[in-house]
């Protein structure tokens, strides 16, 4: 059974526990939401599925009873206790202490060569985490994730809006993302200041983008975005040559926030040309 408010309060306090901010954790305290989190996941008996930052195990409870195999990773030396004892009698349920921003993935990958990650991802690690699993582990093929309302709108932001930048551009990159839903602070213990959001982020066949090295990309990303008020011409200066904006047909006037993520595709193969074939 999914936990209620009360049902975290009394785990907190049996255990002699309390939320830590340095973790950013704010814990689901209404089982509608879990389990709806759980069907917007559509995983069944022959999926894998990485939850992070499991925290007390609501959501685990949630997702396994699905059916589907889960591998419940928590940073959290107290929680990590308590999270096996509330799955120990879940056969599909593995719990794994490790920090998901520096574990080693390949021993999870080997299981499966299509894994989903369904999570509530604490704040403060959401967007790192997003990247570096895009980026590193393509053996993940689709992330259901509640984040931040503000974070989840970085994620699937379109040029020209206040929102997009170089995340926006590598999501795009890799994936197909779309908010799917809201949740309102009124379901977290303890309430954070902000509205959070449910993102489905979907890995593309192919990158969005032929024929640049990715790597190459989001450096050139992250430069013009880090000083997206200025001009290209001038946030570039130190690495792009006016040519390249004449061979990519991208204006130097323009900023970082118009550019779509064809265009800073030309810009890169301007700048780092493939070897023909």
């Amino acid at each position: 059974m999914t936990h209620s408010y009360a049902d975290v309060a009394r785990l907190l306090s049996d255990n002699g526990l309390a939320p830590r901010r340095a973790f950013g954790q704010n814990f689901v305290v209404d089982p509608n939401t879990v389990r709806r989190i759980a069907r917007l996941a559509d995983v069944g008996s022959t999926d894998h599925v990485l939850e992070i930052g499991a925290g007390l195990g609501s959501l685990t409870i949630a997702l396994a009873e699905t059916g589907a195999h889960i591998h419940a990773v928590e940073i959290d030396n107290g929680l990590v206790d308590v999270l096996r004892q509330v799955t120990a009698e879940l056969d599909n349920v593995q719990v794994i202490h490790d920090d998901a921003l520096t574990m080693d993935w390949r021993p999870l990958t080997e299981l499966s060569p299509n894994w989903h990650v369904v999570a509530n991802l604490p704040y403060n690690v959401a967007t790192p985490l997003v990247a570096d699993l895009l980026d590193r582990v393509p053996q993940v093929q689709h992330m259901l994730v509640m984040v931040q309302r503000e974070v989840a709108e970085r994620f699937v932001a379109a040029p020209r809006t206040a929102a997009y930048g170089a995340v926006s551009v590598k999501i795009g990159y890799w994936a197909e993302a779309k908010i799917i839903g809201d949740v309102p602070a009124t379901v977290f213990f303890p309430k954070p200041k902000v509205a959070s959001a449910l993102v489905d982020i979907r890995r593309r066949p192919m990158p969005a983008v032929p024929d640049v090295v990715a790597s190459e990309l989001f450096a050139l990303v992250r430069a013009g975005f880090a000083q997206r008020r200025k001009m290209l011409r001038r946030a570039l200066s130190d690495l792009v040559p006016p040519s390249a904006f004449t061979i990519a047909e991208v204006s130097p006037e323009a900023r970082a926030e118009e550019l779509d993520l064809q265009a800073w595709g030309r810009l890169c193969m301007a700048l780092h040309p493939l070897p023909k074939q």
